[in-house]
Order: C-alpha cells, then structure tokens, then sequence
C-alpha cells in the first residue's frame, strides 16, 4: 500500500479533495428523459427519481402543506395576475423564507442511515455535482445542494420569464418582449401547465415553470445531443476502452470553439485553424483523442454548433477518424471549454493524472495559462484546471480538476 500513497496523493492533488469526499469514476448520473433537468437540478431530479426517497418526501406532513401552499399560490396567480409577468414569477419562485424552512425541514429528517443520508454518501458525493460543498458535514451539504437548486430555479424563472439581465446578455437574453400580451398568456397558461400531471413534490410546480420557460424560449442547449454517450460520441468512447494510455504523452487534444459572427456562416475561419492545428498534433501521435468544444452561441441564437461544425471539419476535410474526435456541444465561453472537457475526461473513464494538451491559437492559448484562471475562479468559483507545461505559442498542457463537475446554478444552458 505504501507504494501507492504517491500516486494517490498526486490524484488528490488535482482534484482538490479529500479522499472521502472526492467524486467517483464508476458513479452513474441518474438520468431523466429531459436532460434540461438533471443537467441543472440534480439533487430535484433525484428527488424524484429515488423510490424511497420520493416516498419520504411525498408523504412528510411539513412538505405536503409547502405544495399545497404553492398551488394555492399558484392557481391565485393565474386567475389575477393578467399581464403582469412578474406576478406569475412571484408566484412559482421560492422566496427566501420558503428556502429556510424548507432547508430546516430536511435537516430536521436527515439521518445518516435514512433515505436522506444514503442520498448524500451514494450520490451527491460520488457524483460531484455539490463538489463545492464537499468538505462540509453531511447534513450541511445536502440543505446548501438544495439551496443550489433552488437558486437555479429562481435564476432561470428570473432570466426566462421576467426578462432579468443574464450573465451574457448578448447571447442569452429572454426571446421575448415582456410588453407583449401574447406573451403574458403564455405566461399564465405555463403556470397552469405546472400544476398538471404527476407534480406532488413541493418544489415540482417552480422546477416546471422554469423548464417550460426555457422550452418557450428556444433555450434547451444544455439538452443538445444528448445523450451524447449513446450518439455522436459513442464512437470514442468504444475506443477509449481499447486504448493504452502509456503510447501516449497526453489524454485529449482540446480544441475550443470559436463562433462565427454571421447568422448563416457554420464554422468560422478561426475555427478551422485551430481544427488544423489539432489535426497536426493527433497526427503526431500526441493523444488518441481530439476534444472539440463549443456550444450554439454566436450570433444570438444561432443554429449552428460549434463543436458539431468542427467534428465535420475534422472528419470531411482532415480526414480524422470519427472514433478519434469527441463532441463537446455545450461550453458558451473559453471557462467551460476547459470546465467540460475536464468533465468529459472524468466522465468517460479517461486517467486523472495525464494532462491534456490545449491547442488553440496564440492570443487565445496565452489567455488559458495566463489570464483563464482567474477569471475561471471569479466566475465558477473554482479552478477547473491546472496548467502544466507551455510547448509552443498555440499548445500547453493542462490537469484536470474534478471540482469542474460542480453544477453552475446561474447558467441553464450550460449548468
């Protein structure tokens, strides 16, 4: 065992966490058919979806009475808020009081061996979507990852329904006009739609409010191709299995994305440089895998996918192998390129401890190691990477971090 204790401590050195508390490989996200959802509202979605827990959750007297209450809440809107959209967001959102005394109602029935407390040691640890507050006790976490959740909640119905400024205004603003009546009777009918069907759990009506505001507005990106393990990436991930990690100095060659600025335009001039630069590295024999990253994001509600276009470019053009490249369609700016790659590596069983190669051109390769990760702390709250050696003016190596599968709570399209 000793012989391990480096090795060990080097993967806990990129990831960033103690043993206990660190995310696991071998753990499966639990999954719904609206990949919306459990992309942004994890530990709702496992509310939902754990047998025993739903159980527990759905027949709680104190839970029973906050859903009543948010129909009531609800069904009063609709009947008089008319054209005031506000009024329709107030309703379906939780206000802070509601939070506390739902946060205090699941500490009050933690357990460490209830449902509750399997929930935190079998999932929300393992699958690092609360990484942040992984160092905090067990009962701690799970009241901050509901307090998460419901932030995103409110985020989205903030963006998407009241037209409140998003982080990126350019390319994730609201579609509609908040002055058109047209508008306000979606509105109300989406607040009634929430209450329909299956919705028993306290905070399903809000989460239904917010994932219909970002149908409505055409911005379910975090749902494009998936489920990309059993689609445009399956391919790789059959050849990742096959693959011998010691022929190679690297695990990935990271492409980001750079978007065109023209409404019909596919794949920008940047972009196939920076495909072409990639090309040549692969072919090098420097990583058996190209990552290529880069949502639908220039212009405003573009068609077009950046990591799709580059893929094609690749595969049509260079003449690299499908099972060489993967996908990585959801990053919309430089932080979540190198944030989703990490979590594709981890994701997909690709070794922790070997770097990845970046490769991009010069201004935007400085930026990673030189002015990226500041910027990454600022905005995610955390460090998704390491940098690790410069090898030229458009490659340098970079470490994943494991903290990257933190879910971000103020970003629905690409959580």
């Amino acid at each position: 065992m000793k012989s391990l204790y480096p090795f060990l401590m080097l993967c806990l050195f990129y990831t960033g966490l103690a043993a206990q508390d660190a995310p696991q490989q071998s753990y499966q996200l639990i999954k719904t058919r609206n990949e919306v959802q459990y992309k942004n509202y994890y530990l709702l979605t496992l509310f939902q979806q754990l047998p025993a827990l739903r159980k527990m959750l759905s027949t709680d007297t104190a839970f029973s009475n906050i859903y009543k209450s948010k129909t009531k809440q609800v069904n009063e809107a609709v009947k008089t808020c008319k054209t005031d959209i506000s009024c329709y967001a107030n309703a379906l959102k939780f206000n802070n009081e509601e939070i506390a005394r739902i946060g205090n109602r699941l500490a009050l029935l933690y357990t460490e061996n209830n449902s509750l407390g399997d929930l935190v040691k079998n999932h929300l640890i393992p699958s690092g979507c609360y990484s942040m507050f992984a160092k905090e006790q067990h009962k701690a976490l799970l009241v901050k990852a509901w307090e998460q959740d419901a932030s995103a909640i409110n985020y989205a119905i903030g963006v998407y329904v009241e037209g409140k400024k998003p982080n990126y205004p350019k390319i994730d603003s609201i579609s509609f006009s908040l002055r058109d009546k047209e508008y306000a009777e979606l509105t109300s009918a989406s607040a009634l739609l929430s209450l329909q069907g299956n919705t028993k759990l306290f905070f399903e009506p809000a989460m239904l409010f917010a994932l219909e505001a970002l149908e409505l507005n055409e911005r379910n990106d975090a749902a494009d191709y998936e489920p990309m393990a059993k689609g445009v990436n399956l391919a790789a991930i059959n050849l990742i299995k096959k693959t011998d990690w010691k022929k190679y100095p690297y695990s990935v060659i990271l492409v980001p994305g750079a978007g065109p600025e023209e409404k019909e335009v596919a794949l920008s001039a940047g972009g196939m440089i920076r495909c072409r630069l990639a090309a040549l590295q692969y072919q090098k024999g420097m990583a058996p895998f190209i990552v290529v990253s880069g949502g639908r994001v220039h212009p405003y509600k573009t068609k077009f996918s950046e990591a799709y276009e580059m893929k094609k470019f690749l595969i049509e053009v260079l003449q690299i192998p499908e099972s060489a490249i993967i996908m990585e369609p959801h990053a919309r700016h430089t932080t979540t390129n190198l944030r989703n790659c990490a979590r594709l590596m981890f994701r997909y069983g690709m070794p922790i401890d070997k770097p990845g190669l970046a490769c991009t051109v010069k201004s935007q390769s400085y930026n990673i190691t030189n002015l990226l990760p500041e910027r990454c702390k600022k905005e995610l709250g955390y460090y998704p990477y390491k940098n690790g050696k410069r090898l030229s003016d458009t490659e340098s190596e970079f470490y994943l971090n494991t903290s990257s599968l933190q879910i971000d709570f103020d970003e629905p399209l690409d959580p």
